[in-house]
Order: C-alpha cells, then sequence, then structure tokens
C-alpha cells in the first residue's frame, strides 16, 4: 500500500509526458505543413509574375516624370567597413528622381569620416522637419561639394535604429520613403521594381517590402553584386536556406493572402505621410521594421481605408550574414525580443476579426509557430528523451517519427531551394546549388537547437525588459573578402 502513491505519481507523469510528446509531433507537423502551403502559394505567384515579366514596363518608369521620386534612408552605427560601397550602390541605382539620406547614429568608428573622405563631404545649414518625434539631436548636415549629388550625410546624438530611421523621416523631402541597411547593397533595378506597386495603385498601396539576399561568397564590383554563389561557411549556408524559406518564399505566400506582417528594414518601401500619420518608428520596439508594419494594418482597418501592403519578389538586396555563432546568437536573441515586444504591444489584434486576414490568421500563425516555437522545440529536447526513459513511448517508433519529421522539414527547406531556382535561377553554378542543399542537411544538426535557445533568451529579454544596447557585429565589408572589421549597430 506505501507505493501506490508512487505508482499513482509515476503513471500520472508517464501520462502526462505521453501526452505532451502527442502535442509536440502534432506541433512540428503542423508548422512544416504550414510553411509548405504558404511555399506553394508563393510558386503560383512566381508563375503568375513571371508571365507579366516582358510587360512590366520597367524601361519606361525608369525616364518617366509621373513615377514617384524616393527617399532612401540609411541608419549607420559603426558601418565604416562596408558603408562607403553601400552609398555608392545607393547611388547608382537606375530611378529617375530619388536621394540618398544617411543618418551617421553616432557611430564611433569613423563612419562620417570615410563618406567625408569618399564623397568630398561639407558641413552646411539645412532646415529639418519634425513630423515624427526624435531622442537624439542632429548635430550636423553633410552634402557633396562637387555637384549635384543627391546625397545627404547627417549626423546626430546616438538614440538606436529607429531612432535614426525617425530622423532620416523628418529630413526626406520625397512622398516615398525606403527604408535601408547600411549593410545593403541593392540590385540595380531594385528600387524600380519595389516601387512599382505605388504607380499601379497609388491610392491604396501603402508599404512594399523586397527580397534579401546574403552576400557572403558574393563578388561585388563598383558597388554591385555581379556574381552571385552560395557562401563557402556553413554557417552562412544554412542562413541562405533560411532566407529562401521564411524571408522569401514565406513572405511571399503571406503576401499573396493579404496577411504580410513584416517588411524587412534591410529593404521596404512606405508612403511618408502613412508612416509620418503612424508616429513613426517606435523607438521603444527592437523590432521597429515589422511593428510599423503591424501598425499600419492596425490604423488603416481602424480607418476603415483600401489600403495594400505588398512583398515584391524581384527586387534583391544583399547583406553580410553572421559566420561568427557570436553575432548570430546577438541577431537572433534582437529579432525574437522585437518580435515578442511586438506580440505584447498588438495582443489586442490577436484572433480580433476586425482586423481581417492579419488578425484571424497571419498573428494567431506568428504568435504559436514564431514567438512560441523556441520554447517547444527545446520542451521536445527534454521530454521525448524522458518518454524513452520513463518507457512512455515506442522506441521503435520514436526513432522512425524523429526521422520522419526532421526528413519533412528538409523536404520543405528542398523546395524552397527548388522554387527560387525555378523562378529566379540566381545561382549560375551547380555547385551553388550543391553547397544550399548542405545547408539544408545541417541547418537540422544542431543549428535549429541553437537558435531556438538564442530566440528564447530574446524572449526573456524582453518580459525582463533588460536594457537595450548595441554590440558590434564582425564586418568582412564588400570591398575586401578577406579582411575582418569590426562594425554594424545590433541590439541585443
Amino acid at each position: 500500500m506505501a507505493g501506490e502513491p508512487w505508482e499513482w505519481l509515476l503513471g500520472a507523469a508517464h501520462t502526462l509526458i505521453s501526452v505532451c510528446d502527442t502535442v509536440i509531433i502534432s506541433y512540428f507537423l503542423v508548422i512544416n505543413s504550414g510553411q509548405l502551403i504558404l511555399i506553394l502559394i508563393a510558386l503560383g505567384e512566381f508563375v503568375r509574375r513571371l508571365r507579366r515579366a516582358p510587360f512590366a514596363g520597367y524601361d519606361d518608369a525608369a525616364t518617366s516624370t509621373f513615377t514617384p521620386p524616393v527617399s532612401l534612408i540609411m541608419p549607420a552605427h559603426n558601418e565604416a567597413a562596408g558603408i562607403v560601397e553601400a552609398v555608392r550602390a545607393m547611388l547608382l541605382l537606375r530611378y529617375p528622381m530619388f536621394e540618398v539620406i544617411v543618418v551617421d547614429d553616432g557611430s564611433t568608428d569613423g563612419t562620417l569620416d570615410v563618406l567625408r573622405e569618399a564623397f568630398d563631404l561639407s558641413e552646411v545649414e539645412y532646415v529639418v522637419s519634425y513630423d515624427v518625434p526624435t531622442r537624439g539631436r542632429i548635430l550636423s548636415v553633410n552634402l557633396p561639394r562637387g555637384g549635384p549629388v543627391p546625397l545627404v550625410v547627417a549626423r546626430k546624438e546616438n538614440g538606436g535604429k529607429a531612432d535614426a530611421l525617425n530622423a532620416g523621416i523628418n529630413l526626406a523631402r520625397y512622398p516615398l520613403v525606403c527604408l535601408v541597411d547600411a549593410d545593403s547593397i541593392l540590385d540595380a533595378e531594385a528600387l524600380l521594381t519595389v516601387a512599382k506597386p505605388f504607380s499601379d495603385d497609388p491610392v491604396r498601396m501603402v508599404g512594399t517590402g523586397g527580397v534579401i539576399g546574403i552576400a557572403n561568397g558574393c563578388r561585388v564590383v563598383a558597388g554591385r553584386v555581379v556574381d552571385p554563389h552560395v557562401p563557402s561557411e556553413l554557417l552562412a549556408r544554412i542562413q541562405v536556406v533560411e532566407y529562401l524559406r521564411a524571408f522569401f518564399l514565406g513572405r511571399t505566400g503571406w503576401s499573396k493572402i493579404g496577411g504580410l506582417l513584416i517588411i524587412s528594414g534591410a529593404f521596404g518601401l512606405f508612403r511618408r505621410d502613412a508612416v509620418v500619420a503612424a508616429g513613426g518608428m517606435d523607438a521603444n520596439c527592437i523590432g521597429e521594421d515589422a511593428e510599423l508594419v503591424i501598425r499600419l494594418h492596425r490604423d488603416m482597418r481602424r480607418q476603415r481605408r483600401a489600403y495594400r501592403i505588398a512583398f515584391v519578389t524581384e527586387p534583391i538586396s544583399w547583406t553580410e550574414a553572421p559566420t561568427r555563432l557570436a553575432d548570430l546568437a546577438s541577431q537572433r536573441r534582437r529579432w525574437h525580443r522585437g518580435l515578442t515586444e511586438i506580440m505584447l504591444k498588438h495582443w489586442r489584434m490577436i484572433g480580433n476579426p476586425r482586423y481581417g486576414v492579419v488578425g484571424m490568421l497571419a498573428l494567431p500563425f506568428y504568435l504559436f509557430f514564431e514567438l512560441l516555437a523556441p520554447l517547444v522545440e527545446l520542451s521536445g529536447l527534454v521530454l521525448v528523451p524522458l518518454s524513452v526513459l520513463l518507457g512512455a513511448v515506442n522506441v521503435d517508433f520514436l526513432w522512425k517519427f524523429l526521422l520522419a519529421a526532421y526528413a519533412y522539414a528538409a523536404v520543405v527547406s528542398l523546395v524552397s531551394v527548388a522554387v527560387e531556382e525555378y523562378a529566379f535561377h540566381r545561382f549560375s553554378r551547380w555547385k551553388d546549388v550543391w553547397g544550399a542543399v548542405v545547408g539544408v542537411v545541417a541547418e537540422n544538426l544542431g543549428y535549429r537547437q541553437l537558435t531556438a535557445w538564442w530566440r528564447l533568451r530574446g524572449m526573456w529579454d524582453a518580459l525582463h525588459r533588460t536594457p537595450q544596447v548595441w554590440t558590434p557585429l564582425t564586418r568582412a565589408g564588400f570591398d575586401s573578402p578577406g579582411e575582418v572589421k569590426e562594425g554594424g549597430g545590433d541590439r541585443v
């Protein structure tokens, strides 16, 4: 009789673990199936766009006076390693009328000095509007001496990326503002293609986002990626697969059904008046790019206005992916902290039919399959071995299921690579395609588990409101692939 309570507890634990295992198994099946559905939706969209491509009219848009002018805003914090090449790439964009605004957010590595030397800058008197609030004061505004180069470089007190973007919005003269990371390089026609939806639907279009590609291993000449390659570093290869699956195909699928929540701060175009009406970027949220998009959805829905926020698949913005675990950890903590802050700020929209697809489908998906994913993944790492020890699951069934589950995840990633190659064929060598396949296989062998831990720490940071600080990332720069430099503002 004395052993009965323990037997009861052991049986209860056995049952609980069995239920948890079933929930975790179902969770992974649903999340991978959801990603596969989004990829297939994206494939259908690619087929339609490829058919329309010969009639896109980019040549006419490049010379038309009706093409809306754009202010490109580049926030920079300790970006001396690659800022000059990035700015040169912006100035060489094929577009009829635009300006490049670089906002140096209190850099300490000589970012302004390298820009001053490269573009012969001179400090000038400049009237700055204050349509959106900023924290740090603008200390100086600099323009090129040698003629009508559409470049403005502002130096301000450090206030964070969102504050630098707000300062750039205040400096912007044109009706469209393009938010671009200072460590990015755009393709020559990227701005034309991402701006085209505003010409096609000028009344309803509020924001568009473009594709982000990984520049590691690519050949860059005169500020342009001329020979794309899959990087040689395994860590960067895995990120290529991630970007294709989640940031390229996933967002294309969400855009098609009207539920796009994220336009990357590395390459996004918005109507300036809509951004100003929304109050600019939220300097208190580390995921300021996605938070702005959700706030635009919220405001437009509340005002009962017809609007569109779209993802455009043709343009490419190239950026450096982290190649050190410490840098990748910092990035993923920051991203997940931003997602947590956004969900806490806009929790009233989740499951609310007032916000249509965004409230009823997109936000719940991000809550359960993005925000809570690391918690479920790490729980599985603990509960699955525990269930084996307690005999709560058949070992033969378990290893076969795990093998099938990881194979399913790999198939989803392989489909992403295949769809991208079918639609755009950016990589000319089979070696690059096989490099991406290697990344697919390696992603499930420790990488997912590490990123789950880092993301969980990001959630912890958000819930405990730890201070947001800038930390330097290791940059090689676009013009010197063999030289490693410190730079790049990242926050944890």
